[in-house]
């Protein structure tokens, strides 16, 4: 998913609003214009599914590229652990921040599974 950057800066008063407002906009409906082209990022037939579609895969991509990170953060704390308890790390503390890196990462990945979990409950449990 490509997010364009909000490059319109107010004179000293920050971020213009109404340029964050219609790119939350596109990224939420997918509708509007291509920020690349200028073109009806949406047409009229199915152009909105096809946006979902887009933002899916974007949005799975990103879950598969974050636990992969988790994993690779995880085998370098692995890695660590067995260099330190066999001599070969130089020095033990890139062992203690490996290893809290990779506990980090796993807890605030529950964490955030639980959240996900529980919001798809709530709105299970929604009445129509």
């Amino acid at each position: 998913m490509s997010i364009s950057a909000v490059g319109a800066v107010t004179s000293g008063s920050g971020i213009d609003l109404s340029k964050l407002a219609e790119l939350y906009q596109q990224q939420v409906t997918g509708l509007g214009t291509d920020p690349t082209t200028g073109a009806a990022a949406n047409s009229a037939m199915g152009g909105s599914s096809a946006a979902a579609a887009t933002r899916g895969a974007d949005f799975a991509s990103m879950i598969g590229e974050g636990l992969k990170r988790v994993e690779g953060l995880d085998i370098t704390a692995s890695t660590k652990a067995v260099q330190a308890a066999t001599g070969d790390l130089t020095d033990v503390h890139d062992y203690v921040i490996a290893a809290q890196e990779a506990q980090t990462a796993t807890e605030l990945t529950t964490t955030l599974r639980n959240k996900a979990l529980e919001s798809f409950n709530e709105i299970m449990r929604m009445p129509l």
